[in-house]
């Protein structure tokens, strides 16, 4: 092909781009999947992100916004007539600290102020919380907390209200920040010594009683209050292992957590785009409501998603996400949720044992194992591990996919506590 008809033939692509699809998606935050999900979807979209990703998204010819998400100031009203000016009707959180920007923009985009409000209650988990209580959805006792005293007292109380006597150990209790994601400064504690380690910056978080029962997460796509596709992803153990889909044992459990799901909806009023929630089962099929996340979720489920069901999660979010997506677009993209995938695909997050690492030791016999796939561990170039915050801070993920469940959670729980960095 000439080069005058290369560019034609751009141009004529361009064109019909802009005729099929007028108006930009706003990615909130940054993320390189999500970038190429919305190239490969053929949408117009801007980013904006953090002010860092300015000089890469330029140098890749990425439209972008460079914009501090933990200010709020009176030039905020400005990114929204700047997206409007662009031509931005949608905007979609990718991180936990983007979720109430895109709240407020779609607020505007959509001229529906109670959209902005349900962004703040699914960023507090206190009002979360509340919120599901009140809607008669199953939580455990809660409490906010501002000092180590309430802290204390509340470890006390929770114990005494399960009868313990002198000389029984504790239950735990679980604290977490209000408003970071996941497993961000999450800490069990069933012990007052553990509570000293808490720092006046922690504060206010927010109190848990422990929750007995399996612990999975759901990934629901919605659109217009309705789920267009719900994974079940089984926890081996939070913040280190999980894989998709679930076990057969937890999967018979899908009716009951469907129904769940659609009472969470209704409940906080969740009409488009992705939500994240974790439950509890009980032995006697008794759920119990963890909390709930509206963006991307962490733990490399989108990409286990990908591996095990052949969608891009990434690309359903987007879809799920604009209100003019088609229900033939929807019925087009989305495999029938009822249909057992081949395989199972799972993920292994590896946390140093050791607070200075000399190598990485990788054991041929796992990736000689049929479930091994790739693993993008590193060793840290100083060598010293940075200090972990509650369950996060892995350094690199193991990826399996095999066949049988038992065996994948064998494997994940087998090198669960395996020395890779020594």
């Amino acid at each position: 092909m000439e080069l005058d008809q290369l560019e034609l033939s751009s141009t004529e692509h361009l064109k019909e781009k802009k005729e099929t699809k007028p108006y930009l998606t706003a990615l909130i935050g940054w993320s390189l999947q999500a970038i190429e999900a919305c190239d490969k979807l053929n949408k117009p979209y801007v980013v904006v992100g953090p002010p860092e990703f300015e000089s890469f998204a330029e140098k890749n010819s990425i439209r972008f916004i460079g914009w501090n998400f933990e200010r709020l100031n009176e030039n905020s009203n400005k990114l929204y007539e700047k997206l409007k000016s662009l031509g931005a009707e949608v905007a979609i959180p990718l991180y936990e600290e983007c979720v109430e920007w895109a709240g407020a923009l779609n607020s505007r985009f959509r001229d529906e102020p109670r959209i902005f409000n349900r962004s703040l209650l699914l960023r507090d988990k206190g009002m979360m919380k509340r919120k599901a209580q009140i809607a008669g959805i199953k939580v455990g006792v809660f409490e906010e907390a501002w000092s180590k005293e309430d802290v204390k007292r509340f470890l006390k109380r929770v114990n005494e209200a399960l009868l313990k006597v002198e000389g029984d150990k504790n239950d735990p209790i679980h604290v977490k920040p209000l408003d970071k994601a996941g497993s961000v400064g999450h800490r069990a504690i069933d012990n007052p010594a553990e509570i000293e380690a808490l720092t006046e910056a922690d504060f206010p978080l927010l109190m848990e009683s422990h929750l007995d029962g399996q612990e999975f997460s759901c990934e629901v796509f919605v659109h217009n209050g309705k789920i267009q596709f719900l994974n079940i992803t089984e926890y081996i153990r939070l913040g280190y292992s999980n894989f998709v889909p679930a076990s057969p044992a937890l999967e018979e459990k899908r009716p009951l957590i469907r129904k769940a799901v659609e009472q969470l909806i209704d409940a906080f009023e969740i009409e488009y785009g992705v939500i994240h929630p974790e439950y509890f089962i009980t032995s006697d099929e008794t759920l119990h409501f963890g909390e709930v996340a509206a963006r991307v979720p962490g733990g490399h489920i989108f990409d286990l998603i990908e591996r095990a069901h052949g969608f891009n999660a990434y690309q359903a979010q987007i879809l799920c996400s604009d209100p003019k997506t088609t229900e033939a677009e929807l019925r087009s993209f989305f495999p029938d949720e009822n249909d057992q995938p081949e395989g199972y695909a799972g993920c292994l997050m590896v946390h140093p044992h050791v607070h200075y690492i000399q190598k990485l030791d990788v054991p041929q016999e796992l990736e000689d194992h049929p479930y091994f796939e790739k693993h993008d561990m590193f060793s840290p170039s100083q060598g010293k591990v940075a200090e972990r915050i509650g369950f996060g801070n892995h350094y690199g993920t193991i990826f399996l996919y095999g066949e049988d469940s038992e065996e994948m959670r064998d494997l994940l729980k087998q090198y669960e506590k395996y020395d890779f960095y020594i």
